[in-house]
């Protein structure tokens, strides 16, 4: 009988699971490998230090703060445990379709490779327990990312070469082309973007890969800007897109929906303050009102906008317009403004 079951990692486990992450070709950082395996920076230090007495050629980097382990070194890594098999095969075979990531179906033909090598005993546990595990997600994109222009921007970033781009602008229902240099992917919202500058920008902007229709590799480099930070780039934007300037954003919720909205970080600056009457105050220091306008109307009725001034007249205005869209579609013909029936939207 297969029985999954927790434990205090012991400090052998810890330095192999330490040399297979090192070994893995990322590097990390002490705090990053505290918390991967979920003990303090002191015993990691000590850990590190059996791993250097033991010969394992692994050195620190003073300037990025990471550790990392010569690359011609190898360490064969035991089996997987059952809770690592688990793991990989929900993820193969039960969220697959819900994430939202290229090369899926590669993933789970090297799952399924993985699979055919388990011990029986494993594999029927992990068969047992996925018939009765279910992934329930938010939508997705119907329009998913192509895995060829993924590689293409991957190759691009890497050799530093010029792509050129034939993009879709859905708004104005016209495709433009242009030159790109990326410089970053990033996944955000349900959809990957990649950061570059473009020659019809004088700055750096972000484009959204589902709308890349056709990408050309080119022969041509660019040099990367030596500053660059996506982090800066992005600034404190409330999803992905700046726009230059910081509001304090601050928000009374009410009962009904405080527990939906406290239990997530919706933002790096997000703080809560309970009332007596079980509302919320939740604060922000957001860069634009854009993006988290939108956010806001759709808590509806159970959310009051107590500063700033002009956000709040923002959100006025645009349910203002809701009722009037709608007190439009008149009763006595059963017809919208657009010619069309309410029931045919």
């Amino acid at each position: 009988m297969v029985v999954i079951c927790a434990m205090k990692t012991s400090r052998v486990s810890r330095i192999i699971q330490i040399l297979i992450a090192l070994q893995s070709g990322q590097s990390y950082t002490v705090i990053e490998l505290a918390t991967l395996l979920g003990v303090s920076r002191r015993m990691v230090f000590r850990d590190l230090q059996d791993l250097q007495k033991a010969g394992v050629p692994f050195h620190y980097d003073d300037k990025a703060g990471h550790y990392t382990v010569d690359p011609n070194f190898f360490f064969r890594p035991p089996a997987l445990t059952i809770q690592e098999t688990l793991g990989l095969l929900l993820l193969a075979h039960k969220a697959r379709n819900h994430i939202h990531f290229p090369f899926m179906d590669w993933v789970l033909q090297a799952v399924l490779k993985i699979e055919s090598f388990l011990p029986h005993k494993v594999k029927l546990f992990c068969n047992r327990a996925l018939k009765n595990i279910s992934v329930k997600t938010a939508p997705r994109p119907i329009t998913d990312v192509s895995d060829k222009i993924f590689v293409q921007l991957i190759e691009a970033m890497l050799k530093k070469r010029v792509a050129n781009v034939d993009y879709y602008l859905p708004e104005q229902h016209k495709s433009i082309v242009f030159d790109l240099s990326p410089y970053h992917l990033f996944y955000n919202e349900h959809a990957w973007y990649v950061l570059g500058r473009s020659d019809i920008r004088d700055r750096l902007g972000i484009f959204k890969l589902n709308q890349i229709k056709k990408l050309t590799v080119l022969d041509r480099c660019f040099v990367e800007d030596e500053k660059f930070n996506l982090k800066k780039e992005l600034g404190r934007a409330w999803l992905m897109v700046p726009e230059g300037k910081l509001y304090h954003i601050k928000l009374r919720f009410l009962p009904e929906v405080v527990h939906d909205v406290v239990e997530v970080q919706w933002h790096d600056t997000q703080t809560v303050t309970f009332e007596d009457d079980g509302s919320a105050i939740v604060e922000f220091r957001v860069d634009g009102l854009s993006e988290i306008t939108w956010w806001i109307l759709g808590y509806g009725d159970k959310v009051q906008v107590l500063a700033p001034r002009i956000l709040r007249q923002k959100i006025i205005e645009m349910a203002q317009n809701v009722i009037r869209q709608n007190e439009q579609l008149t009763p006595d013909n059963n017809r919208s403004p657009f010619g069309e029936k309410p029931g045919s939207y």
